[in-house]
């Protein structure tokens, strides 16, 4: 309306200066909605109202395949138990025109999936002419059997499988029918020094041997030697000590005797529990401390 014909008696303040009328923001708001409902699609987030005329969609841009069968033998099966017909004496003519009329609507839609399903319509019409054919009565001749033994024998395998694989599925699996519990466990905050191996005993053992053989005296004599008269060393020199090394016990030493009973006596030590023989990993120096006890 242009402002010449707005009438007299219309407010100044409802005119825009272009010579417009205003309108209400409410009014816009459901007519955007409208045109949003009404919209065939949406392009970048735009509502489109109608198709463009020079859109072009390909035959094949969508395409729903429903695959009700998992294979020929699958189909087949099918067509016999929906119609409750006997699997030992199969009617080839109806079961065969029932698959063709399912191949025909396969090979329109996917010709490269139908080629495993028309060469078993191959194999059902050949069967039926095999049925067709008129018996020879020449005695010569063994009786070639039913033309249908085979095909019994590989539906009522693939039932068999068919059926286990159900059951199978309906076993509980763990993520789809119940979850594995977790429990978190913290750890001590004392740490605990692994076990000593046999072996590195062993090593430390014959480490400390072949160095008493390097300071031993050819003498000879008896000397009458105590074991717990070492035991007893031992426990002296730990409790002036936190921590020994295995070889640091041998030190002064004079013979391999000695020695001998030197390392008897540590052993019986660790074994009533008076010491600990400790390492903090594989091929790491060993150490011996008094063993805790609590107060």
């Amino acid at each position: 309306m242009l402002p010449e014909q707005v009438a007299p008696d219309a407010p100044v303040a409802n005119v825009l200066e272009d010579g417009a009328l205003p309108v209400d923001s409410a009014s816009l708001d459901d007519a955007a909605k409208a045109a949003t409902v009404a919209a065939t699609a949406r392009l970048y987030g735009e509502p489109l109202l109608r198709m463009p005329n020079d859109l072009y969609i390909p035959p094949d841009a969508l395409e729903i395949f429903l695959d009700a069968f998992e294979g020929p033998l699958d189909l087949l099966l099918y067509l016999i138990r929906k119609q409750n017909f006997n699997i030992l004496d199969i009617p080839m003519a109806q079961v065969t025109l029932q698959y063709l009329v399912y191949v025909e609507q396969i090979r329109k839609s996917n010709l490269e999936l139908a080629a495993e399903y028309l060469l078993m319509a191959a194999m059902l019409i050949e069967i039926k002419s095999r049925m067709l054919l008129p018996k020879r009565q020449d005695e010569l001749i063994e009786d070639a059997g039913d033309p249908r033994a085979e095909l019994v024998r590989r539906l009522l395998e693939y039932e068999q499988i068919k059926l286990a694989a159900v059951r199978l599925g309906t076993l509980p699996q763990e993520g789809r029918d119940f979850q594995r519990p977790s429990l978190h466990v913290e750890q001590s905050l004392t740490p605990t020094l692994p076990q000593v191996d046999p072996h590195d005993l062993q090593r430390a053992w014959l480490d400390v041997i072949r160095r008493a053989k390097l300071t031993q005296h050819h003498r000879i004599g008896r000397q009458e030697l105590s074991v717990r008269e070492h035991m007893s060393a031992i426990l002296r020199t730990l409790q002036s000590q936190r921590f020994v090394e295995f070889g640091e016990l041998f030190a002064g030493q004079e013979s391999v005797p000695i020695v001998v009973v030197h390392f008897v006596a540590l052993l019986e030590l660790a074994k009533e529990t008076l010491v600990e023989i400790t390492q903090a990993e594989p091929f790491a120096p060993i150490y011996v401390r008094l063993a805790y006890s609590p107060a």
